[in-house]
């Protein structure tokens, strides 16, 4: 990056530091937290139950409650609760901060197993408060080892309402910055004992560098089921899997649809949206909104769940969207009814009259009454069904409305739709030749003729139907209404072949490794890998030279990637199982494991395992390669007979001794000549030392004034850019081992 660059990167971080530095909304000095074009719009619209206007005005003012969630699927989910509850919140209680009560933290009422907790304590004060710094560290480095998610608490209701099982293929349209992906991995996941499901998640964005903030998300979750890709929703592929060796359609179980939306949910944390909301917003995005939702509906199996969900409250871009996409389906498509899967939450049903104003003030109830010169900005979409029949038909009731003021939240919209049928379009249209299939620029999707921009023909019109594999049908967006002599006329087959124009960074190959490939003879045989190991699902990101890393995917998404490689634009696939040392190769193997994968990989490994004990772990967290004999007796003659080299350092709870930890631990770790040590991200050792009982607080007050500054600036972008969706440099992406903690750094909790 260019001087020039760096000191416009330094002016732009500078603005956002010091609001974040000035208390909650300091910094916003001009912005007044008014907006009367949007108390009167809303007001007009009677969303808001009578009398709790003014209340629904006083909660859109206020501050955002800070809201944590426990990963789910981990086994150390419980362990966290627990750290938290005994440790973190009681240090919370009776605690005053700037002349403000902090309230001890208390769980979401509607989220399960008390795994997401919410408390009035602001990111500001979390940031700076000497009191909270222990807090605060613990959740940084909790956040960043994949543990917890700092996240909205609407945000989390899409992926519950989805109903998730392991064998589901998800689609997640709209992904970045990825907080709701760590949820659907989670939930993918939720059985442990099995490392590979049988479903996946397909996380999709088409902003390139969002892209890069969905994969640092997501691989703090180390799943060998998530694939990030790059793409126009309105347009994505459909992608070929095969099926019994012939090429079929793959159809998702389950597709997330969120959306971008105007965002006047979330004025309490966006302070922005105060002064720049009109009610033009959501007329320039209900058309796009509704060809992604259609693209998603294409996509997604019969049986199958979709949610549709926004962070607007504007009928315009929900339930405007909701009824055109099940007037289009013919009956194909149901809204569900999900009044009893979150028990605890509190929601407004969704209407089924509403009308729409210009930023003018003007307002229309009908499509008829739209002058021709609006026809381009308003479409007939927009306005409720005419027929009270077909309205009360598609119990429009069963969307869901949050608002602020009912439980101290955002504001957010969410409808779950079930597909009962193939949508009706692809039973009208002529299908292509049987050859389309053969064409690279059939599954592109994104033709010239194809655009994503809005065009005159009416929003939605399918782009293409898909509904019956494997065979695609003929671009049907305007064809109606096109006349003769068109472009449209003349379609007989697929446009010219043409290649995938590709932005953004340039990525590196997916090369899956063959059962015979060399690599495959030392690391059999020095880790004893079971018989019944995947060894087509291990690929690198090289076709050429040594291999470096070597990653693992599981057996559905390889096959989702041979069949696809000319059609989508992967950013990122597979967890890191082995690293390239050159070292390693006197002793056997020139790989060793990486700890992103143990957990994918220990399963397959009969060999190089060594049993340790509570305080044999606290030893190799806490000492820089202590020698064999620090630890316990059985762990000592273990490694004793072992050859130098790679291992894994395998914890089992004991279930008599309710006072050590009741999860499995798994570590990588590195057996040398006398010494042994463990290989474990910073924040990862952090965790583990902190379930075991080990304080691991870094007291800041004895670093000099500049250095303490930098490390807290450093902290806090990259937790604002996590936490606010902003780009993150993820040059390192935090492939770099620490060194382990000395003695003197940590000491062991009272508690």
């Amino acid at each position: 990056m260019g001087k020039r660059s760096r000191q416009r990167q330094k002016n732009q971080n500078t603005g956002r530091d010091s609001r974040d530095n000035a208390g909650w909304g300091a910094g916003y000095a001009d912005i007044v937290k008014e907006n009367k074009l949007f108390e009167h719009y809303y007001k007009e619209l009677g969303l808001v139950p009578d009398g709790e206007f003014d209340q629904f005005m006083e909660a859109m003012r206020e501050p955002l409650p800070s809201t944590i969630r426990i990963t789910g699927y981990k086994s150390h989910a419980k362990e966290i609760l627990h750290c938290l509850k005994e440790k973190y919140f009681k240090d919370l209680q009776e605690l005053e901060i700037e002349e403000q009560k902090i309230d001890a933290p208390q769980p979401l009422s509607w989220y399960p197993d008390e795994q997401a907790w919410h408390t009035n304590i602001s990111r500001k004060i979390i940031r700076k408060s000497p009191l909270l710094e222990k807090f605060h560290q613990f959740l940084v480095s909790e956040t960043e080892s994949g543990n917890i998610s700092r996240q909205e608490a609407v945000s989390m209701i899409p992926p519950l309402l989805l109903s998730i099982q392991p064998h589901h293929k998800i689609l997640d349209m709209c992904a970045a910055p990825g907080s709701k992906t760590a949820q659907l991995i989670e939930m993918l996941h939720s059985d442990m004992d099995i490392p590979f499901p049988e479903g996946f998640v397909i996380a999709n964005d088409v902003d390139n560098k969002r892209c890069y903030l969905l994969v640092h998300q997501a691989k703090r979750l180390n799943s060998p089921c998530i694939m990030v890709v790059n793409h126009d929703a309105s347009c994505i592929p459909t992608l070929q899997v095969d099926v019994d060796g012939k090429k079929d359609v793959l159809y998702y179980d389950r597709i997330l649809c969120d959306v971008p939306c105007s965002g006047d949910g979330t004025m309490r944390k966006n302070i922005d949206v105060w002064k720049k909301w009109t009610t033009s917003n959501s007329l320039h995005l209900h058309g796009l909104q509704l060809r992604i939702a259609v693209r998603g509906v294409e996509q997604l199996a019969v049986g199958g769940r979709m949610v549709y969900s926004t962070c607007s409250l504007n009928p315009i871009e929900d339930e405007a969207v909701i009824a055109a996409l099940l007037e289009k389906s013919e009956g194909a498509l149901e809204l569900a009814d999900c009044s009893g899967d979150l028990p605890g939450l509190k929601w407004m049903p969704g209407v089924t009259s509403w009308k729409l104003m210009t930023k003018e003030g003007q307002w229309f109830l009908d499509w008829s009454e739209v002058p021709s010169s609006r026809h381009t900005q308003i479409r007939p979409t927009m306005f409720p069904p005419k027929d009270p029949e077909k309205l009360a038909d598609m119990h429009l009731e069963r969307c869901m409305r949050i608002l602020p003021h009912h439980q101290n939240t955002g504001g957010f919209f969410v409808a779950v739709l079930v597909k009962k049928a193939p949508m009706p379009w692809n039973k009208r249209y002529p299908k292509l030749r049987k050859d389309a299939s053969s064409s690279s620029a059939a599954p592109t999707k994104c033709s010239t003729e194809t655009s994503a921009v809005p065009s005159p023909t009416p929003e939605g019109t399918p782009q293409e139907a898909v509904e019956d594999p494997p065979e695609e049908k003929s671009d049907t967006k305007g064809t109606e209404e096109a006349p003769k002599g068109s472009k449209q006329d003349k379609l007989c087959g697929p446009p010219p072949s043409k290649k995938i124009k590709l932005f953004g960074y340039k990525e590196d190959p997916f090369v899956f490794l063959t059962e015979d490939d060399p690599v495959f003879t030392t690391i059999q045989s020095f880790y004893d890998l079971a018989p019944g190991f995947p060894k087509l699902n291990v690929l690198t990101r090289t076709h050429d030279g040594k291999k470096r890393h070597l990653y693992m995917v599981s057996k559905e998404l390889r096959n989702v990637l041979l069949n696809n490689s000319e059609r989508m634009k992967v950013i990122n696939t597979g967890v890191k199982v082995w690293s390239r040392n050159s070292d390693g190769e006197e002793f056997g193997c020139a790989f060793r494991l990486a700890q992103e994968g143990i957990y994918t990989l220990q399963p397959y490994i009969r060999s190089r395992i060594i049993q340790v004990s509570v305080e044999d772990v606290k030893v190799l967290l806490t000492q820089e390669n202590p020698f064999l004999n620090k630890l316990e007796d059985k762990a000592h003659a273990q490694a004793k007979e072992m050859v130098m080299g790679s291992i894994v350092l395998k914890y089992i709870p004991n279930p008599n001794n309710p006072a050590e930890p009741q999860c499995p631990i798994q570590l990588c770790g590195w057996r040398g000549k006398t010494s042994i040590r463990a290989f474990v991200p910073r924040n990862e050792r952090f965790h583990y030392l902190r379930m075991l009982g080990v304080e691991v607080f870094r007291d800041k007050q004895g670093l000099g004034q500049k250095s303490k500054d930098a490390e807290t600036e450093a902290n806090d972008k990259m937790e604002r850019d996590v936490e606010e969706g902003e780009d993150v440099d993820l040059e390192n992406g935090g492939e770099n081992l620490s060194e382990p903690q000395t003695d003197s750094g940590l000491k062991e909790s009272s508690s």
